[in-house]
C-alpha cells in the first residue's frame, strides 16, 4: 500500500460562485492544480453566471468564525486566502481570526465583480483598511480597488509606485498592485516598499477572464504554503495565472472563466500559448 504524505494546506475565506469561475470554487481549483489540499471558509453565497451576479447573501459572523475555527483548530493551515468579505462585521471578524493563526495571509480586497456588480459594502472600506490589511502578508488589490480603498488613480505604468506606498501605508508586508486593466503588457508591481518586483506577462487577447483575481491570490497562497518566498511565491503565481488566462473558455453567453486546470489537461487539450 502506497502512504501518501500530507500536502500543505490552504484556507479560503470568501463566498461562493454559483457558475465555478471566481470566489471559492475558483480557489479550490486553484489549490488543486497547485498540489496543495484546499479547505473553505464560506462568507456569502452568490447567485451569479457568466452575464453577471443576480443576488448575495452574506452568511451570518457566527457561521463564519465557526468553519474558520473548525478548520484551523483541527486541521490546521500554512496560509490563508481572503476574498469576498462583504460587511464591516464580517472583515472585522475576518481580521480577528486571522490575527490569532500562525500562518501568511493573502489578502484579495474584493470590491467588484468582472461584471461591476459591487461586492463590499461601502460602509466597510474603513475595516479593510485598518482592521485586514494590516494582517496581510501579501495584498493584491487591482486597479479599481486602489483607487477605492486609497484614492490614488493609477493611468499610467509609473503609477503604480505611488498606488503600492498607499497600500503599504495601511500595513500589508507586501502589495501587489495588478495592472491588468493598464494598456499594453500584463504587468504587476510587487514591493514591501524596499525590494521592487516588476512582473511582465504578454496580454492574451482572450475575454473570458472570469475569476483571474481570486485565481491569483489563491495561487500565491499556494506557494507560500509550499514555503516559497512572497517574490517567489508571486512570479510562479503569476505564470499559473498567464497560462489559466490563455486557455480561459466560453461559458454561457458573457464573460467565461480562466482555465484551472490548463497545465494539467494540455496534454490532452494541447497547450496554449506562453
Amino acid at each position: 500500500m502506497t502512504v501518501h504524505g500530507t500536502p500543505p494546506r490552504v484556507l479560503t475565506v470568501a463566498g461562493s460562485d454559483s457558475a465555478g469561475g471566481a470566489g471559492i470554487q475558483a480557489d479550490l481549483k486553484t489549490m488543486l492544480a497547485l498540489g496543495v489540499h484546499g479547505m473553505s471558509v464560506v462568507t456569502a453565497v452568490t447567485a451569479q453566471n457568466s452575464l453577471g451576479v443576480q443576488g448575495t447573501w452574506e452568511l451570518p459572523v457566527e457561521a463564519v468564525r465557526a468553519q474558520y475555527r473548525s478548520v484551523v483548530d483541527d486541521v490546521g493551515v500554512q496560509a490563508v486566502k481572503t476574498g469576498m468579505l462583504s460587511s464591516a462585521e464580517l472583515v472585522e471578524t475576518v481580521a480577528e481570526l486571522l490575527a490569532g493563526t500562525d500562518a501568511p495571509v493573502v489578502v484579495d480586497p474584493v470590491g467588484v465583480s468582472k461584471h461591476g456588480d459591487p461586492l463590499l459594502a461601502a460602509s466597510a472600506l474603513d475595516s479593510v483598511r485598518t482592521k485586514l490589511l494590516p494582517q496581510a502578508t501579501v495584498a493584491t488589490p487591482n486597479l479599481d480597488e486602489v483607487a477605492r480603498l486609497t484614492g490614488v488613480r493609477v493611468a499610467s505604468e509609473e503609477q503604480l509606485r505611488d498606488a503600492a506606498a498607499a497600500v503599504l501605508a495601511f500595513g500589508p508586508r507586501w502589495a501587489l498592485i495588478k495592472g491588468g486593466h493598464l494598456a499594453g503588457d500584463a504587468v504587476d508591481l510587487l514591493t514591501d516598499g524596499v525590494e521592487e518586483h516588476w512582473l511582465r506577462a504578454r496580454r492574451h487577447d482572450n475575454r473570458h477572464t472570469h475569476g483571474t483575481g481570486c485565481t491569483l491570490a489563491s495561487a500565491i497562497a499556494s506557494q507560500l504554503a509550499k514555503g516559497r518566498p512572497v517574490p517567489e511565491a508571486v512570479a510562479a503565481a503569476k505564470s499559473y495565472v498567464t497560462g489559466a488566462i490563455a486557455a480561459g473558455f466560453a461559458l454561457g453567453a458573457g464573460i467565461g472563466p480562466v482555465d484551472h486546470g490548463w497545465d494539467l489537461t494540455r496534454s490532452t487539450r494541447g497547450a496554449p500559448a506562453a
